[in-house]
């Protein structure tokens, strides 16, 4: 019995839930690594580069969302993979963000909009993961070694100089 009063006490409760677009984005950008022919969501060359320089599986990048009260719309941009039926994959990208959204917040996903910007085969995708990543890794370390010279340099430098006086 008192469960059942507590249950109705915290109806009476006012106040709002509210997320943020991050949070609609993170949920979509999850719920998208299952999806087969989906070889990246997208932010762009730049996007990309950031996500290398700092290491991190940003599943938000290329996600683009607006959250209204009680309905999400849905921004995309994507590489797919070669050899697939990409309206196919467009059909599984709405049909999976609708039904983890729903799940998630009961929010309705009205509107899923993907751009497609590239098409690759599966090995030109970890091929182009990983010569940049590569690329990144050898500028981090040449600008190390360049530090670490001029370092050198410029402490030989001081001591020549305080050996003279």
């Amino acid at each position: 019995m008192t469960e059942k009063a507590e249950i109705t006490k915290n109806s009476e409760v006012q106040g709002k839930l509210v997320y943020e677009d991050k949070v609609i984005q993170k949920i979509v950008g999850l719920a998208l690594e299952s999806v087969d022919g989906l070889l990246a969501v997208d932010g762009g060359f730049f996007s990309n580069l950031t996500d290398k320089l700092i290491n991190t599986d940003n599943v938000t990048s290329g996600v683009a969302v607006e959250v209204g009260q009680k309905q999400v719309a849905v921004d995309l941009k994507i590489v797919a993979e070669y050899r697939k039926n990409i309206p196919k994959i467009y059909e599984e990208i709405k049909k999976i963000i609708s039904d983890e959204v729903a799940k998630m917040t009961d929010l309705d996903v009205v509107e899923v909009n993907v751009d497609v910007i590239d098409v690759k085969t599966r090995e030109q995708q970890k091929a182009d993961e990983t010569s940049l990543q590569d690329r990144v890794s050898q500028t981090a370390q040449d600008t190390s070694k360049l530090a670490a010279n001029q370092y050198s340099r410029t402490k030989e430098r001081i001591e020549d100089n305080s050996r003279v006086e």
